[in-house]
């Protein structure tokens, strides 16, 4: 698991990393999380699937759902991109599944947490990011090594894991 404060390069990494697995002919399963800017400021988070879906899963400017901090978050959105990536992240033969992120938007799902525990027991490869804040509470959950993104590691990091996961 990658942990890091905000805007330190946790999706960064996930990005490059599912490219340097795919030029190594590895499938590649889950989910990004990615800011949505408007005039030059963050107002809300996508959510996209590899290869798949994708669909805006918090907004500045909703008012009705639930809300972290400044944004209205769509469970529903959520969950019609995320939860089938991780269903096909377990049956997908030879795949690495990276999911960004696990964090208090993420865990508004009922679903997420769970479908998250039967990935990391599946014995499925996974690189997940965290938020920082929240990973006490989810890594007493998950057995995993936690890694923290730095701007000293986050450039040489997606080669190391991509080592580490096709070894």
């Amino acid at each position: 698991m990658l942990t890091a404060p905000p805007r330190t390069g946790k999706t960064t990494v996930v990005r490059r990393l599912a490219e340097l697995l795919r030029a190594a002919d590895v499938p590649v399963r889950g989910f990004l999380s990615d800011e949505v800017r408007e005039h030059g400021r963050r107002a809300g988070f996508t959510v996209e699937e590899f290869g798949g879906r994708k669909a805006v899963m918090a907004h500045v400017s909703w008012v009705t759902g639930p809300r972290i901090g400044r944004y209205g978050v769509n469970v529903p959105a959520f969950e019609r991109v995320a939860l089938p990536a991780i269903d096909r992240a377990l049956t997908t033969k030879g795949a690495v599944a990276l999911i960004d992120e696990i964090g208090p938007m993420e865990l508004l799902s009922p679903a997420f947490l769970p479908r998250c525990l039967t990935l990391f027991e599946a014995g499925v490869p996974v690189v997940a990011t965290i938020h920082q804040r929240s990973h006490p509470a989810v890594r007493s959950r998950i057995e995993a090594e936690l890694i923290t993104v730095t701007p000293r590691n986050r450039d040489d990091l997606p080669e190391t894991l991509r080592r580490l996961l096709t070894a």
